[in-house]
């Protein structure tokens, strides 16, 4: 399952397990990989071949959009120049504490981040479609003038261009083979350097067994959200109580 998630075919956009994949591969057993908030944790969970203890530094407490940046670079000048420091972000988190960034280069720590743009947010869109929402509010799509809804085009913000911004050399992968080249690129400069690379916001991801428990409305004019109330009362008579 590991093997089918790092290396799939990347239509028409790589899935984030494929990044996740490349990064395993080319990451020295003594570099360290950061993430914290959204699908990724869970994915990275399930996914990630550690060599060592150190190489898999990951938050799960309360799901902390925006503790990778700052996080990277406490962890590089603990570890120093013996290994790199890599912060996975994705781009809701990244719009929640970029300005660390200007603070690293300001200092010269040098960190790699790398920035999966998938235009929305990947964990609670799937989250509001299994339970009949139907991703509410959750992609970067600008008003629609004649529906009134948040689905026209996407929100044409350029997140690559607001990590230059910041004073960071950022290097743009198109698909998996150039983010492979890219990071060997970024291994080798002195300077902090983001990686920016398009990722589906759809998955796949890897199979989860969990059942997690969120109500549903019971009364609603949709009917995936009236389906999804009738499935989680089903599952919900299944339920166990630990504690």
């Amino acid at each position: 399952m590991v093997e089918q998630c790092y290396h799939r075919n990347e239509q028409p956009v790589p899935a984030q397990t494929e990044v996740f994949g490349a990064l395993n591969e080319l990451m020295g057993e003594r570099d360290v990989v950061i993430n914290a908030a959204g699908s990724m944790p869970g994915d990275l969970q399930c996914l990630w071949r550690a060599t060592t203890p150190e190489q898999y530094h990951l938050e799960y407490a309360f799901s902390c959009m925006g503790y990778e940046i700052p996080a990277a670079m406490g962890v590089k000048m603990a570890v120093g120049d013996s290994a790199e420091v890599v912060a996975i972000v994705g781009d809701g988190t990244y719009q929640m504490l970029p300005m660390e960034i200007a603070t690293m280069v300001a200092e010269g720590i040098k960190v790699i981040i790398v920035l999966l743009q998938n235009h929305g947010y990947a964990s609670i869109g799937a989250l509001s479609e299994s339970r009949g929402s139907q991703r509410f509010g959750t992609k970067y799509r600008m008003r629609n003038d004649s529906t009134g809804r948040l689905d026209g085009g996407l929100i044409p913000f350029d997140l690559a261009a607001n990590a230059a911004s910041w004073g960071a050399d950022v290097l743009t992968c198109d698909g998996i083979a150039e983010f492979r080249e890219n990071y060997l690129k970024a291994a080798a400069s002195d300077r902090l350097t983001v990686l920016y690379i398009e990722t589906t916001l759809y998955g796949p991801h890897p199979p989860g067994s969990a059942w997690w428990d969120v109500p549903v409305p019971q009364v609603s004019t949709l009917e995936s959200t009236q389906v999804a109330s009738a499935e989680y009362e089903a599952e919900k008579r299944a339920q166990r109580h630990y504690l």
